[in-house]
């Protein structure tokens, strides 16, 4: 199990460097930049199972470090996956957009005889990128929050599963009530700072959408 937990890290600390590199890519390469950060993280979410199938033969005073282990590399695998999607959707508004606006620049427009309209091609193109500016920056401020929220549920239901695994290796080892009683506390003070944690971030998101959109 410990050579392919330490291959599955070495894979995420090169899917950081990747990151990195996609943010310094132009946008004729960074498809390829993204087609590589998906195939490691197919690569670790297939190592995250069967890591989850070894960590059940470790012996007992070992599974719950190995689990924690195991668990906050899916959690990793999890978060990057969701940034990688949001860097795609924001190269592909940033595409839209450069193709919108060679559209509005090769635009033949023709004179009215009658009323001598001057189109004013400077300020409509000018108004249509601030508009996009405007529109892109809600529409990253609600990604952010929905990946937090998104975030925020997965590391719930991890410390759950972690908290029930350490309960029963707890009762094996004969741990005392009133330590399984601190446990229990702890995570139920985590849940009200869970809790609190996603009200604040739809408050902040209403009113994103409400004063700003």
């Amino acid at each position: 199990m410990d050579l392919l937990y330490h291959r599955t890290f070495a894979m995420m600390e090169e899917v950081h460097r990747q990151f990195v590199r996609l943010e310094h890519s132009p946008v004729d390469k960074a498809v390829l930049v993204e087609r590589d950060i998906q195939n490691l993280l197919d690569s670790i979410s297939d190592n995250c199972g069967k890591l989850d199938i070894l960590v059940n033969k470790e012996l007992p005073n070992k599974r719950v470090a190995a689990r924690v282990q195991v668990d906050q590399l899916k959690y990793d695998q999890r978060h990057y996956q969701t940034s990688l999607q949001s860097a795609m959707q924001r190269r592909m508004r940033r595409e839209q957009e450069t193709r919108e606006r060679d559209e509005l620049l090769n635009q033949k427009f023709s004179t009215n005889r009658d009323q001598n309209t001057t189109i004013m091609i400077d300020h409509a193109l000018q108004h249509n990128t601030s508009l996009q500016g405007a529109h892109r920056g809600v529409d990253d401020l609600l990604g952010q929050g929905a990946s937090v929220l998104g975030n925020l549920r997965e590391q719930r239901s991890t410390l759950k599963g972690a908290h029930k695994k350490i309960l029963d290796i707890a009762n094996t080892l004969g741990l005392s009530n009133t330590v399984m009683r601190l446990i229990e506390k702890r995570a139920y003070t985590d849940r009200y700072v869970l809790f609190g944690g996603m009200f604040i971030t739809c408050c902040i998101m209403f009113i994103v959408v409400k004063y700003i959109a």
